[in-house]
């Protein structure tokens, strides 16, 4: 065939999502893709099915009535917001706008895959640098930059590490990178790390960060695949020239509003996410299997070895309980498991005591 792809595309390998089903079995337990386990609010649900209505509609493309609530719950200018398919189209857009053939891009080891996907995709050449036992080294980040850099992607919580830096580190890699460097900070899972402001206090104290968020985790709607970016006007400007107009849904909009803006239904999420995750991590160490601190809606179990890993896995298959191995992130000897509610955490935990006990 003699049409081909630019350079970079077939270096892509194809995304493989969490697994969501066990042949032959019906009662299965997810927690392989780091979903709420209480769902969205209801306010969203009910938004959602109004929205059925005007199904014949063109959805609006300003996406104002959203921003507008972002802005009023986040305390962020609306004016600087801007609305994707999930965050990784605005983590696409960005490296669309600002990456070309020449240009490199820097994320971690064990990273998020969108980050090298955006790269290459974009004509960019990605750059990986070490973290530090699985927290990102911001040494390591700077020492990797140079005249070529124009995009620096970290997770804060991370993925699948479920560990953070903290603000001054934040700020510190921001104030060290090249003048046409942009740091982007994925806040995919902010809003679990309690007091956490994603990075906004940073993004309106300089003109080279951006952040995004997403609906799919804390607010449940990762069905409708939405998100958020928030960054300065002239990046916002710049993105808004290549993003469809049409790229979110009248339903998926108002579903999102209504979820943003029903604060009291996200902090019980937080607080019983925290409260479980605590609870899980704790009782798999007492078995033997440690984890990180996790100020996410999921633990990074680590086992002695990828063949235990391996076996663990296979015994939760048994019992239909699906969770991630994360090797093609790193992490042969881990499993990534997501925080469910009360029942869910207490089966995967007996789960792996009865594997433990076996060996």
């Amino acid at each position: 065939m003699t049409i081909t792809p630019r350079p970079g595309i077939m270096d892509i390998a194809l995304y493989q999502g969490g697994a969501s089903h066990v042949d032959g079995m019906s009662n299965v337990l997810k927690l392989s893709s780091n979903e709420n386990p209480f769902g969205p609010s209801p306010k969203a649900k009910d938004a959602f099915q109004r929205a059925v209505h005007d199904l014949h509609r063109y959805p609006v493309t300003d996406h104002a009535a959203l921003r507008q609530a972002i802005a009023d719950v986040w305390h962020v200018d609306p004016a600087r917001v801007i609305c994707g398919v999930g965050s990784d189209e605005i983590l696409h857009l960005l490296a669309q706008a600002y990456a070309d053939e020449g240009d490199e891009v820097i994320y971690t080891e064990h990273g998020f895959a969108i980050y090298r996907i955006v790269a290459l995709a974009s004509g960019a050449t990605p750059v990986v640098v070490a973290e530090h036992e699985r927290v990102i080294d911001v040494d390591a980040i700077l020492a990797a930059c140079n005249d070529r850099t124009r995009l620096v992607y970290i997770a804060n919580p991370a993925n699948p590490t479920a560990t953070m830096i903290g603000q001054a580190e934040v700020a510190r890699l921001a104030e060290g990178l090249p003048d046409k460097a942009m740091l982007v900070l994925d806040g995919a899972y902010a809003e679990f790390a309690e007091g956490y402001d994603g990075g906004r206090a940073l993004v309106e104290s300089r003109d080279n960060v951006f952040m995004t968020r997403t609906f799919s985790k804390i607010y449940g709607l990762g069905g409708l695949r939405i998100g958020w970016g928030y960054g300065p006007q002239a990046v916002i400007d710049v993105l808004n020239r290549i993003r469809g107009p049409f790229n979110l849904s009248g339903g998926a909009l108002a579903a999102a509003e209504a979820a943003v803006r029903d604060t009291d239904y996200t902090e019980k999420c937080r607080v019983e996410n925290a409260r479980w995750r605590d609870w899980l991590s704790t009782s798999l160490a007492e078995m033997g299997v440690p984890s990180d601190t996790s100020t996410a809606n999921f633990i990074l179990a680590r086992f002695t070895s990828e063949e235990e890993a391996l076996a663990c896995n296979a015994h939760l298959l048994s019992q239909g309980i699906i969770v991630r191995h994360p090797k093609s992130y790193g992490f042969p000897h881990c499993l990534r498991i997501t925080v469910g509610d009360e029942s869910a955490c207490r089966r995967v935990v007996h789960a792996i005591g009865q594997f433990k006990g076996a060996r």
